[in-house]
């Protein structure tokens, strides 16, 4: 059976080549922000995904950025427009990209900041040029860490690291990254795709049914270590401090 055909989709391109995928953020005269529409198009991307026989997807940025985080420009606009309901839209984007049945890799380059930093976090496998920084902004523009940015960073670097990284907003270079145990690979700048591809190929080359049998394990045992539902994904908090911005 064939695969269903792309969706056409406004901030992302998304396509597969035999086992194969590519979900990219593609604004990049604007460097891949994360709004209200990317949000709801990454979660239909993960959907679509699950419905074809890709067994490993590459996440990765157009231009000289992986993303820039949120779309600031939706912070100035009436609260009970999109901005209220991106909460809730971070949350499932979170979930959708943690939940595919593919192994999901992201190549980062550039900045990844905010929600760009949290997508990266869901997905499976982090590749990043040495180019690549990372931050979250979010307490110094006076809201929360939310779309359970922090419970998954809470998993990967440990609370003192995780309460540094957000209460200061500082950038961390790909060097630091990789050695926090954020990132899997660290490569020249222009390589993080082909390794992200070279990452792919290995986990194509694998018997699916245990490549799917590990990824939930691995699943299973970090959603024992520290849960990303509920009151811990943040998004209460997030709608509480967006409503007292407007």
């Amino acid at each position: 059976m064939s695969d269903p055909q792309p969706p056409a989709f406004e901030t992302l391109r998304v396509g597969i080549e035999g086992t194969l995928g590519r979900l990219t953020l593609h604004q990049p005269d604007r460097l891949n922000p994360i709004g209200s529409a990317a949000l709801g198009e990454l979660v239909e991307a993960a959907a679509w995904f699950d419905a074809t026989g890709a067994a490993a997807v590459i996440v990765s940025g157009a231009g000289r950025a992986f993303s820039a985080g949120f779309d600031l420009r939706e912070l100035s606009g009436p609260p009970a427009d999109p901005t209220v309901r991106t909460p809730e839209l971070g949350a499932a984007m979170a979930e959708a990209i943690t939940g595919m049945r593919a192994v999901t890799i992201a190549a980062v380059q550039g900045p990844c900041v905010g929600g760009g930093f949290v997508l990266a976090l869901c997905c499976d496998l982090r590749v990043a040029a040495d180019d690549a920084w990372f931050s979250l902004p979010e307490v110094e523009l006076g809201i929360p860490l939310a779309w359970s940015g922090v419970p998954r960073l809470v998993r990967e670097i440990g609370p003192a690291r995780t309460t540094e990284l957000v209460l200061t907003g500082r950038r961390v270079p790909a060097a630091e990254a990789f050695a926090m145990g954020l990132l899997n690979r660290v490569v020249a700048v222009g390589e993080q795709v082909p390794a992200a591809e070279e990452l792919a190929g290995v986990v194509r080359s694998r018997r699916p049914e245990v490549v799917a049998t590990t990824k939930r394990q691995v699943s299973d045992a970090a959603a024992a270590l520290v849960p990303t539902d509920g009151e811990w994904a943040g998004t209460q908090h997030l709608v509480e401090a967006l409503r007292a911005l407007g």
